[in-house]
C-alpha cells in the first residue's frame, strides 16, 4: 500500500511541475491543484496508514496509541483542502478578468509569433 501512495504523490508531483513550467494561465492553475492535491495525500499519510482505526482515543484505561489513528493530519488535510479550493477559485477569476483585458492567457500576456 505504501508503494501505491508513494507511486501516487510522485505522479502527482511530477504533472503538478510539469503543468506549471507550461504557458497558458489555465495549465498553472491545474499544475498548482495537482500540487497541492499531493501535499494533501502526503500529509495525510503521515497520519499513519490505518484501516477501520478510530480517531479518537477513549479514556478509560490503558490506551495503546499505535491502535489508533492521529487526528492532527486529517484536520490538516481538510483545512488544506478548503483553502485550496478558495485560492483556485480567486485565480480562476484573476485569470478571467486578466483575459478580458489583454485578449489572452498567456503567462506573460502575448502571444508568440509562429
Amino acid at each position: 500500500m505504501e508503494i501505491v501512495l508513494t507511486f501516487a504523490i510522485g505522479v502527482l508531483t511530477a504533472s503538478g511541475v510539469w503543468l506549471l513550467l507550461r504557458p497558458r494561465t489555465f495549465q498553472v492553475i491545474m499544475g498548482l491543484s495537482l500540487l497541492s492535491y499531493a501535499v494533501n495525500l502526503f500529509i495525510f499519510c503521515t497520519g499513519r496508514l490505518a484501516v477501520d482505526a478510530p480517531p479518537v482515543i477513549a479514556g478509560d484505561g490503558i490506551v495503546d496509541p499505535l491502535q489508533y489513528a492521529d487526528p492532527v493530519p486529517q484536520s490538516l488535510v481538510l483545512t488544506a483542502i478548503v483553502i485550496g479550493f478558495a485560492t483556485t477559485a480567486l485565480f480562476l477569476v484573476v485569470i478571467l478578468a486578466a483575459r478580458g483585458m489583454t485578449g489572452t492567457d498567456h503567462v506573460d500576456g502575448q502571444e508568440r509569433d509562429r
